[in-house]
């Protein structure tokens, strides 16, 4: 390992009261409070006044994931209920843009509610409408252990997006505390949502409406975007002290050859939208370090990568210059991978010099995330907005976090 001091979770825990979470959203997306972090200071505006605060020469960058209704319920012969809360795809592919739009039986691992009495060969059964036709819908448990589901339905015609929107709730985050309501299936989903297969919401997203983009190509604010499907494992606490002992969760990333296009053109703000959207870019900036090092092709970041040693250092367009090579010579048009990367204090950024996000939950890998962004001057920020009864998670209102250090 080199450069990474030992992080301890006890230094960023604080104390969170339970009516300063957002447990439901605003009427009015871009009406939330916008704390404003530049240089050590801090200033309070409202979303919809974003664009004033953004310099001409900047490149925002939108993680366009759709959040699925991932938790669908079964019920048995008996009346008991079996809830299925879908994770990652196992077959026939395990690239979610892929299975979405699949036609026939698919596998997921899944989380599983009530799993003990879910017999081995029993089928579970249920009855959904999509396009104004009722169908059949069957789960059978293919592996215990791993938690594999596969899931089949009639009609050869209807994609598997089309059956989980039918069938699927809306998979709030467990800190809300609360059932999904008709509203949160609209609510909970960025304006410019458009790849299914998320199962959380990119928040820092959720602010934004029609309005607040216009506003933005009208100053001349470039954006950009790119897809990474938001798991589960977003909400998985750190339980271990020495927080890089965390199991980081993985999740996919699909990158085109437009983005890196626009990447290596841009010479100056690079903001990104969301911790998702972040963890993309620098996942992007060390796939190129990767392809340099031992052109290695496979888009894969461990969780810890950016902390070792590599034989060959690169700036970012360097990084993104053979990544564009290696898309050219291989005639690709975008690339599918996955990322474990964990941000945290230490780590230097390669990519982006701007960050919009909200506020995060005590001791989570997002808090750790903004500690490192913003040089540790994340508790003057928090502080900030209890006192200023912002409200937090992912209802909650948004901060715009500067570190002018460019790549």
């Amino acid at each position: 390992m080199e450069s990474r001091p030992e992080i301890k979770l006890s230094d960023y825990q604080y104390e969170l009261p339970d009516d300063r979470i957002a447990k439901f959203p605003l009427e009015k997306r871009d009406h939330s409070k916008l704390l404003h972090f530049e240089s050590g200071n801090i200033e309070h505006h409202r979303f919809y006044e974003l664009a004033e605060l953004l310099p001409q020469n900047t490149l925002m960058v939108f993680n366009n994931t759709k959040v699925i209704p991932a938790r669908l319920i079964f019920q048995r012969a008996s009346g008991a209920k079996i809830e299925i809360f879908l994770l990652q795809p196992v077959a026939p592919s395990t690239v979610i843009n892929d299975i979405m739009v699949h036609h026939g039986p698919v596998t997921w691992q899944a989380m599983i509610g009530n799993l003990k009495k879910w017999k081995d060969e029993e089928l579970l059964l249920g009855e959904i409408e999509v396009s104004n036709q009722k169908m059949r819908i069957e789960a059978k448990l293919i592996d215990r252990e791993s938690r594999y589901v596969e899931i089949s339905w009639d009609g050869s015609h209807i994609t598997f997006a089309s059956i989980v929107e039918a069938a699927g709730e809306v998979p709030l985050p467990p800190y809300l505390n609360r059932k999904a309501t008709v509203a949160d299936k609209p609510r909970y989903q960025t304006v410019y949502s458009k790849k299914e297969g998320a199962v959380a919401a990119p928040t820092a997203g959720l602010h934004f409406t029609e309005e607040v983009l216009k506003e933005l190509e009208q100053k001349g604010i470039q954006t950009d975007y790119l897809t990474l499907h938001v798991g589960a494992g977003t909400f998985q606490p750190i339980k271990d002290e020495i927080v890089s002992n965390h199991p980081m969760h993985s999740e996919q990333v699909v990158i085109r050859k437009e983005n890196i296009i626009k990447f290596l053109q841009q010479d100056g703000n690079i903001v990104a939208v969301g911790t998702t959207s972040m963890r993309s870019l620098e996942s992007i900036y060390w796939y190129g370090v990767k392809l340099l090092n031992d052109n290695n092709k496979q888009f894969l970041i461990p969780k810890l990568f950016p902390y070792e040693k590599h034989s060959k250092a690169a700036s970012l367009k360097e990084s993104l210059t053979a990544i564009l090579n290696h898309m050219e010579a291989e005639k690709l048009d975008e690339i599918t991978g996955s990322t474990e990367i964990f941000i945290m204090p230490g780590y230097e950024f390669k990519v982006c010099n701007g960050l919009l996000t909200n506020f995060h939950q005590p001791g989570s890998t997002l808090i750790l995330l903004v500690a490192a962004f913003t040089k540790n001057q994340w508790i003057k920020i928090y502080k900030e907005a209890l006192s200023q009864e912002y409200r937090f998670l992912s209802y909650g209102d948004s901060s715009l976090l500067w570190n002018h250090k460019r790549p």
